[in-house]
């Protein structure tokens, strides 16, 4: 009986031992668990920063484009209808050349000619191809 009592006080040792080492398994889990919980925190803290910075840059993009193609088909039509006066010419921002078009026009009458080529190469030119030249590139003539 001594061998049962002995077997009996192993097992019971070693489920105390197994009880133990379930509750330090589950301790030390639930420590992995909160520093897991607070990096996916700052990831996603990170996460919703840098999308919030890209929508802000997608928006400021779209805007610069759309408010470009409006200056590119406004000084097309300009050029085109009233290009002797170069104001196409300065709604691009060219205020000398707008006045050298206004005294080719009263000198010798080609301004209005070099109004209507540049009026149908603005129109004719892509967006992203008119932005580039004209308002980058900064491009007066031709």
């Amino acid at each position: 009986m001594s061998d049962e009592k002995n077997l009996g006080d192993d097992l019971n040792d070693m489920l105390g031992d197994a009880k133990e080492g379930a509750k330090k398994a589950a301790e030390k889990a639930s420590e992995i668990a909160g520093e897991a919980k607070e990096k996916a925190t700052e990831f996603a803290e990170d996460a919703k920063e840098t999308a919030s910075e890209f929508a802000d840059s997608a928006k400021e993009t779209f805007n610069n484009v759309t408010s470009n193609e409006n200056k590119k088909v406004l000084a097309g039509v300009l050029g085109i209808l009233v290009g002797g006066f170069g104001i196409h010419k300065f709604i691009l921002g060219y205020n000398k050349e707008g006045v050298i078009q206004i005294l080719l026009s009263l000198v010798c009458g080609i301004g209005a000619i070099i109004g209507l080529i540049e009026g149908i190469m603005y129109l004719t030119k892509s967006d992203e191809e008119f932005y580039n030249t004209y308002q980058v590139g900064k491009k007066p003539w031709f």
